[in-house]
């Protein structure tokens, strides 16, 4: 009896069975899908170093290489015309500035400014964010309207300023003049001097400072005030026992800004100068630590001796931030 035998012709050019073949592709997108995953895993893990590593590389060449080469240039005697010859000096620079009068006559200048302009400033500022806490028309034109001393140039303020303050026309003397009073030397004379930086100060931040008040307070709950309202408390009284309690860790931060600002002024003293030195006037008398630097440094040349009171400076800023953390501690341990 014949068998018959019948075979499949193999498939052209020995291509493998179909299941295999789907297998395979399943395995390539696999694969495929475990690299996007791996590349996905290492995006989300290093793309936000990526996108903060331009504000370090800045800040690491223009704020924290410098402020180690102050600290290393204090410790020495250099000069500005030749910053690479140095001499070892210790704490000499540190031990000069203490013993220089011309160093406590600018700290005492710059506590005086600081609080001729800090206080009448913030008190100002509270009193314009409560005005501006109620429902006025054109709202947002006084609001625009706070910033803009703000947004304007210090060197064009100042001159204004120091036309204003004129010994001879200026338009404050001529309204003082007006009603009976003489002549006043704003630039030559010690408190009327630093009264007029001091006003600059305060025309330049007062609306800035009021609109942080205004924020705070549109913060502040209406249940509270409506409490407030209920047992026959009027706005004068809502203001002391509801808005100003509410408002002691926004009157904290300003005082603490505007502290480190106060510091730190500079351009409002130098620019309203009749000499346009760093001297703070004749005799020294609206010098404040900022311009005190810059003639250390960049008139007299003495970059170690400037470099040590930067670091003074820092030093004093520290303190400050201290004190801060401390009132702060226990403002919220209190409440």
């Amino acid at each position: 009896m014949a068998t018959r035998h019948d075979t499949a012709a193999p498939p052209e050019g020995g291509a493998a069975p179909g299941r295999p073949a789907e297998t395979d592709t399943a395995d390539a997108e696999h694969r495929r899908r475990a690299r996007l995953s791996r590349r996905w895993q290492r995006d989300m893990r290093w793309s936000p170093y990526a996108f903060v590593s331009p504000f370090f590389l800045l800040f690491v060449a223009f704020g924290l290489f410098p402020l180690i080469y102050t600290a290393w240039a204090s410790l020495h005697t250099v000069e500005l015309t030749a910053p690479t010859d140095m001499e070892w000096a210790g704490l000499r620079n540190y031990t000069r500035i203490f013993d220089d009068e011309f160093f406590w006559n600018a700290a005492r200048n710059t506590l005086t400014i600081g609080l001729i302009s800090t206080v009448p400033q913030l008190l100002m500022a509270m009193g314009l964010a409560h005005i501006l806490n109620y429902r006025l028309r054109a709202s947002t034109f006084y609001r625009v309207a706070m910033l803009a001393p703000y947004a304007t140039s210090i060197a064009a303020a100042s001159l204004v300023f120091v036309l204003l303050f004129g010994r001879d026309y200026g338009m404050i003397n001529w309204v003082l003049h007006a009603v009976g009073f003489d002549n006043i030397d704003w630039q030559n004379d010690k408190w009327p001097s630093q009264i007029a930086v001091s006003t600059i100060i305060i025309w330049r931040w007062t609306g800035y400072n009021a609109l942080i008040y205004l924020a705070a307070m549109q913060a502040i709950p209406n249940d509270l005030y409506e409490s407030a309202a209920l047992d026959g408390a009027n706005r004068f009284r809502q203001f002391f026992h509801v808005t100003l309690p509410q408002l002691r860790p926004t009157i904290l931060f300003t005082a603490v800004v505007s502290t480190i600002g106060a510091s730190q002024v500079f351009g409002e003293p130098l620019l309203f100068d009749a000499n346009k030195g760093a001297s703070g006037g004749a005799e020294h008398q609206f010098q404040t630590l900022g311009l005190y630097l810059y003639e250390q440094g960049w008139v007299n040349q003495h970059l170690g001796r400037a470099s040590a009171i930067a670091w003074t400076m820092f030093l004093i800023l520290i303190v400050i931030g201290v004190v801060n953390y401390v009132i702060s501690r226990r403002l919220r341990a209190s409440s």
